[in-house]
C-alpha cells in the first residue's frame, strides 16, 4: 500500500527536517511512503530547508515551491495534484500532530474502508484566538455544507484515492478542501488523536486568513448567502409597511401629531445598509465567477524537486 503525505510548509524551517526524518523512519519502515513538500511562498528559509531534506530523502520526498503565496488549500491542493498514494494524509508542519497518530489514522482508514477519515481531540492545545476560529467554523459548516454535526473539519485527515481524484478535478481558484471532501462523499469517518503543543513558532492563521476561509466556504460552496439577503429583504419589507400602516393610523387618530423625521432618518440609513450589503454580496459572487472565467490558477509551481 502506498501512502502519500502532503505538507504545506510555511515558516516551517525549524521543524520540517526533523518531522520529514521522523516520518521517513517509523512510517517509512511499514508503508511505501511518498512526503510531499509545498512551499507556500514562505517568508523564512523554509525553500533552502525543504531542498535539503528533498536531496537527502530523495527516495521517500518530493518537493514543489510556490511561485507566490496561495493560501493554505491551494498549497494542499497542489500536493494533491502531485501525490501518488492510495491514501494521502494532509498534515500541517508544526509537530503537533505526533507521528504515531499519523500510523493509527492510516491503519483505521485501512481497517474500515471509508473514503476520509478526520481526527478530533481531547483537548486541542492552539490558541484561544484558533480555537474561537475553528469554533466559529465549525458551527459555519454544519449550515453552509451540511455537515454533520458530530464531526470537525481537522486540518488533519486521511483521504483515499477516490475522494483524491474528486478533489483535484476541481480546477477554479478557491478551493475549499473540507467543501470539496463533503461534497463527494459522506463515507466518512472520525478517529480521536493526540494534539500536542506547537514546538516552535507561532500559528500561521491570522483574522484576514480565517475570513478569506470562511468567504470560500460561503460563496464558493453554497448560495445560502443569497437566500439570506433574499429573507432580510422581505422582512425589512414587511417591517416597513407595519410601520406605515401604524404611522397612517396615528395620524388618523391624531392629525396635530408631527412628522417624524428622527424615525424617517433612521430607516433610510438602515435600508440602505441592508440594499449595500446585499449588492457586496451579489458583487463577491460576481467577481469570483469573474475570476474563475479569467482562468486564474489555484496555485503556480516555481520549482520542483522529485
Amino acid at each position: 500500500m502506498r501512502v502519500s503525505i502532503v505538507i504545506p510548509v510555511y515558516n516551517g524551517s525549524e521543524s520540517i527536517e526533523r518531522l520529514v526524518s521522523g516520518l521517513v523512519e517509523k512510517v517509512g519502515s511499514l508503508y511505501d511512503l511518498e512526503i510531499v513538500l509545498v512551499n507556500d511562498f514562505s517568508p523564512d528559509n523554509s525553500r533552502d530547508v525543504c531542498v535539503d531534506v528533498q536531496k537527502r530523502f530523495c527516495k521517500n520526498v518530493k518537493f514543489y515551491s510556490l511561485a507566490k503565496n496561495a493560501g493554505e488549500h491551494n498549497a494542499v491542493m497542489a500536493g494533491l495534484n502531485k501525490c501518488t498514494g492510495d491514501y494521502a494524509i494532509i498534515m500541517d508542519d508544526d509537530f503537533q500532530n505526533p507521528i504515531s497518530e499519523v500510523i493509527k489514522l492510516i491503519t483505521y482508514i485501512s481497517e474500515h474502508d471509508y473514503d476520509v477519515v478526520y481526527t478530533y481531540y481531547e483537548e486541542k492545545k492552539h490558541s484561544r484566538f484558533r480555537n474561537l476560529g475553528s469554533s466559529f467554523n465549525d458551527k459555519v459548516a454544519n449550515i453552509m455544507l451540511q455537515k454533520p454535526k458530530d464531526l470537525y473539519l481537522s486540518s488533519f485527515k486521511v483521504i483515499n484515492r477516490f475522494t483524491i481524484n474528486n478533489i483535484i478535478s476541481y480546477k477554479l481558484p478557491f478551493p475549499y478542501i473540507d467543501g470539496l471532501i463533503l461534497r463527494t462523499t459522506r463515507h466518512i469517518g472520525k478517529l480521536k488523536v493526540e494534539h500536542a503543543a506547537r514546538e516552535v513558532g507561532k500559528s500561521n492563521y491570522t483574522l484576514k486568513k480565517l475570513v478569506s476561509l470562511w468567504s470560500n466556504m460561503f460563496i464558493n460552496f453554497s448560495i445560502l448567502p443569497l437566500r439570506i439577503m433574499v429573507a432580510v429583504g422581505f422582512l425589512f419589507a414587511a417591517c416597513s409597511f407595519i410601520f406605515g400602516v401604524f404611522v397612517v393610523y396615528e395620524k388618523f387618530t391624531d392629525p396635530s401629531l408631527p412628522l417624524g423625521y428622527p424615525s424617517l432618518l433612521i430607516a433610510i440609513l438602515m435600508l440602505s445598509g441592508i440594499q449595500l450589503i446585499s449588492i457586496g454580496v451579489m458583487g463577491e459572487y460576481i467577481g469570483r465567477m469573474f475570476l474563475s472565467q479569467n482562468k486564474t490558477p489555484q496555485y503556480t509551481i516555481r520549482e520542483s524537486f522529485e
